[in-house]
């Protein structure tokens, strides 16, 4: 009797836990480059790869200039799997524009933020580590070892779903988020590492769309 009431306990416990998507915030990728690693650790190249501004599964993606992260390359709006360019960015109303232009897959995009469907390489043959402390986060890790690259991966426990990851098949299978990438090409001494940093707030330029378009829906 005891043992079918602790099953009870442990499925409704189960069955209780639900994944919790984000409402709205920010997402910054950040990618550090190390030429020559094995040598010295000096020469690097720090880029800011995109800034991702979300309400709901609504994304407005900022691609910064590499020289001038403070100036806007490109700016595209992204929902489920398709994106939309918004150049010029002057009082743009979303759902014309999803109404008006011709959609393309995010898949094809070539700037900022990635999305793939592929999994990660060679993810059958990863090694899981300890867990490890980071910027006062605690994160799982596992890791990836071939011939030509080594890869570590840090996962942040989380029920939060945000509408973007890096590798959603992996991150069901460790139960969080994947916030950071480490990479060592060993052929040509290169160290990559790739930060995914949540924030709350969005970016300024992000703000403006989402509110114009918040008033624009209120007055219909």
């Amino acid at each position: 009797m005891k043992i079918i009431i602790l099953l009870s306990v442990l499925l409704s416990f189960v069955s209780c836990k639900k994944e919790i998507i984000a409402k709205k915030g920010g997402l910054d990728i950040i990618s550090n480059v190390y030429i020559g690693a094995s040598k010295n650790l000096e020469n690097r190249r720090s880029f800011l790869i995109s800034r991702l501004n979300y309400l709901g599964d609504s994304i407005v993606e900022i691609v910064p200039e590499p020289e001038i992260p403070e100036m806007s390359r490109h700016l595209f709006f992204i929902k489920d799997s398709v994106f939309y360019p918004l150049e010029p960015a002057g009082n743009l109303l979303l759902s014309e524009i999803s109404k008006k232009t011709k959609p393309s897959l995010v898949f094809d995009k070539k700037a900022g933020a990635i999305f793939s469907k592929d999994p990660i390489p060679n993810y059958r043959n990863r090694r899981n580590l300890s867990d490890t402390i980071l910027f006062n986060k605690k994160f799982r890790r596992f890791e990836i070892n071939s011939p030509w690259n080594y890869t570590r991966y840090y996962v942040y426990p989380t029920d939060t779903i945000l509408p973007y990851a890096l590798y959603r098949h992996a991150e069901k299978d460790y139960s969080g988020r994947i916030e950071r990438i480490d990479s060592y090409n060993k052929k040509d001494d290169v160290f990559v590492s790739m930060q995914l940093i949540p924030r709350k707030n969005w970016d300024n330029e992000a703000k403006e769309i989402f509110e114009f378009n918040h008033f624009a829906t209120q007055r219909k």
